[in-house]
């Protein structure tokens, strides 16, 4: 019987030998397949991302002479207005983006618990926005926030102030029309996500004893969270690169990093300069995504963890 047993094993092993070899040779013809049918795509993002962003450094290089130097990088630390710039487009992207936290985090609360045929219709007025030009809107809020715009109009009908209160040409005025144009980029990941959460955890946690109030605040915003964050990451890194509404919202006193680069380039025709201010804000704003999504897989550890 051992006999046998040892004239066997080999051939089982034999045989398991082949079947991982075949195995593998179908991964690996699984991965070309994939590779073959991913190469479009991957081919459309190396000519329309990388490539520019390549050229946009190697652009940074050159001075205004045409020789390889850091110069244009140095100007980034040697002027002033360099950095009031570069802290002003930082401070409007986090002002705007918890201005839309704050206002649209209630209104995908509020969509989410109407029913499917009412939030269809409240959707609509979310999305409507997109419907109409950016620069149109802007001259909306310019219409309505200037000094003699409807609400200081009314305003002052209503005796409410004396004077017009400086609501456009300024930081608010650019704050409040970035504001209205973002909004919808928050809502709109934060409602699905919001949507996707089972009441039946909700009703679990009021059966066991808990408060409305602590229900939210233990189940649902918890499980709200990623729809936030990736509305709250989208909402940052378009109001790092907006243009039209602070250049017209801010009356020429509020510069952001994306007018500095249009003045740059088309004032002084000077595109070394302005190719390294794109990539210094493309290096920080890479550097801001990878420290918050640190933060949020810290985070889900410590859940998990406490778990």
């Amino acid at each position: 019987m051992s006999i046998v047993s040892a004239s066997l094993a080999p051939a089982g092993r034999s045989d398991r030998a082949l079947n991982a070899d075949a195995l593998a040779a179908d991964a690996r013809r699984e991965s070309r397949g994939m590779l073959a049918l991913l190469s479009p795509g991957l081919f459309l993002v190396f000519a329309v991302i990388i490539v520019p962003i390549g050229w946009l450094f190697w652009l940074s290089l050159f001075d205004e002479t045409g020789q390889l130097s850091a110069s244009n990088y140095a100007r980034f630390f040697e002027q002033a207005s360099y950095i009031k710039t570069f802290v002003t487009t930082f401070k409007v992207a986090f002002v705007v983006t918890g201005a839309c936290v704050l206002f649209g985090y209630p209104l995908a609360y509020m969509l989410s618990q109407l029913p499917r045929r009412a939030a269809g219709v409240c959707l609509i007025f979310v999305i409507l926005p997109f419907w109409t030009s950016v620069l149109v809107r802007t001259y909306a809020w310019l219409v309505i926030l200037q000094r003699k715009g409807l609400i200081n109009t009314w305003l002052i009908d209503l005796g409410v102030v004396g004077q017009p209160l400086p609501l456009a040409n300024n930081f608010a005025g650019v704050v409040i029309g970035m504001t209205h144009i973002m909004l919808p980029f928050l809502v709109l990941p934060l409602y699905a996500s919001m949507k996707s959460i089972d009441t039946d955890c909700l009703r679990a946690g009021m059966n066991l004893g808990a408060s409305p109030a602590a229900t939210f605040r233990q189940i649902f915003f918890p499980l709200s969270l990623p729809g936030l964050a990736s509305g709250v990451v989208i909402v940052f890194v378009l109001c790092l690169g907006f243009f039209v509404t602070p250049a017209l919202m801010g009356g020429g006193k509020v510069i952001m990093w994306a007018m500095r680069m249009e003045q740059t380039t088309s004032l002084y025709s000077n595109w070394g300069a302005g190719a390294a201010l794109g990539v210094v804000l493309l290096g920080v704003t890479l550097a801001l995504l990878g420290l918050f999504q640190w933060l949020l897989g810290a985070r889900a550890t410590g859940v998990w963890s406490r778990r």
